[in-house]
């Protein structure tokens, strides 16, 4: 739910489509569901190979300088991203979703850390539980994209180019601040 590519999604087709975020959430899942497969098989080892600090460094130093160039692209182009919104995504909202999950970085950086600590730990519980999770978690990203989209629909009287700047301006420097604190973080666990 960190804004950045699949929230710029939502606004953007939601300003068309007070449904887009319920398809937005579906790309999304296509993407996830499988992913989260992926983690539950590989298993409890690799929780033992993400709790390196060395890994847990180049995770971080990678994602975190995605982020960062990402960010700082939005916030250079967020004229231009505001103004074509609609021409810059010219596929429906359900490849939206799955477009910009797929070429999120902090998507699996996420995952490749507390996502897949997250799916162990419910791995504990037994199956079942797994699949709850993965179903709650999915839930909770269809009602913050349905709701973001619904409401930029909505007040869409409201986004004039200016507003549409300003938000893309937000999600842009929020991707930096997020990328700062990916290189950081870990680097600081280095450290101690």
């Amino acid at each position: 739910m960190t804004p950045g590519p699949v929230f710029a999604a939502a606004v953007a087709k939601g300003y068309k489509d007070k449904n887009a975020g319920v398809k937005i959430a579906l790309g999304h899942g296509v993407i996830e569901f499988p992913l989260m497969a992926l983690i539950a098989l590989v298993g409890i080892g690799a929780s033992e190979f993400l709790e390196d600090p060395w890994v847990g460094f180049a995770i971080g130093a990678v994602g975190g300088t995605l982020l960062l160039f990402l960010g700082t692209s939005m916030i250079r182009s967020r004229k231009k991203i505001a103004l074509d919104a609609e021409k810059s995504m010219p596929y429906g909202a359900t490849v939206a979703g799955a477009l910009t999950t797929s070429a999120n970085p902090y998507f699996f950086v996420w995952w490749a850390t507390v996502g897949a600590l997250l799916v162990f730990n419910a791995q504990w519980f037994g199956p079942v539980v797994v699949v709850v999770f993965a179903v709650a978690h999915w839930g909770c990203d269809l009602a913050w994209y349905s709701f973001t989209s619904y409401t930029v629909y909505k007040t869409k009287h409201l986004w004039t180019p200016f507003v549409h700047e300003v938000v893309f301006g937000i999600c842009g420097l929020l991707m930096v601040v997020f990328g700062v604190y990916f290189i950081i973080g870990p680097t600081y666990g280095l450290a101690t």
